[in-house]
């Protein structure tokens, strides 16, 4: 639930700073590029995969390194919207570079 608040806090400053005014502070929207950006430098998430919803809309999921990961549904004018995020990804990836792996 903190990452969660934080994401909130980010997106919020984003969409202030950006002067974007259309952002929804509910559904947690902004501009895919500032949300993509703030996803590398507050959680050093890159995106991990995608797959289509539908012709218009893109899901993606961003992970760390350390286990965090965010899921967002991305249109075709490059607005994204943070579906869930959340702790303990496990990916091969991951169990590869823990010790001990």
């Amino acid at each position: 639930m903190t990452r969660f608040l934080i994401a909130a806090i980010v997106l919020a400053a984003t969409a202030v700073s950006g002067g974007a005014g259309q952002a929804n502070a509910a559904a947690q929207c902004a501009p895919r590029a500032d949300i993509i950006k703030a996803l590398g430098d507050q959680f050093h998430e890159s995106e991990a995969g995608r797959g289509l919803i539908n012709p218009n809309v893109v899901l993606e999921i961003f992970v760390s390194d350390q286990g965090s990961w965010t899921v967002l549904a991305s249109d075709t004018k490059g607005q994204s919207c943070i579906l869930s995020v959340g702790e303990g990804w496990d990916s091969p990836t991951i169990r590869a570079a823990m010790p001990g792996a």
